[in-house]
């Protein structure tokens, strides 16, 4: 996990010396951190199903 981290700042610290304004950058911070944060939602949501299903039962 931690080497995927660090191999996936590297790209981004490249990305960012060769973007040619700021809001190129926004874009790139945010489609490189969006994957986790939906990964983690769809995670959140399956726990939550699961806790209410079977407090049903």
């Amino acid at each position: 996990m931690k080497l995927m981290l660090f191999l996936q700042q590297s790209n981004i610290e490249k990305k960012m010396q060769e973007a040619p304004d700021s809001a190129y950058e926004i874009g790139v911070v945010i489609g490189s951190y969006l994957p986790f944060v939906v990964l983690a939602g769809i995670a959140y949501a399956i726990y939550h199903y699961n806790k209410k299903r079977r407090g049903s039962e």
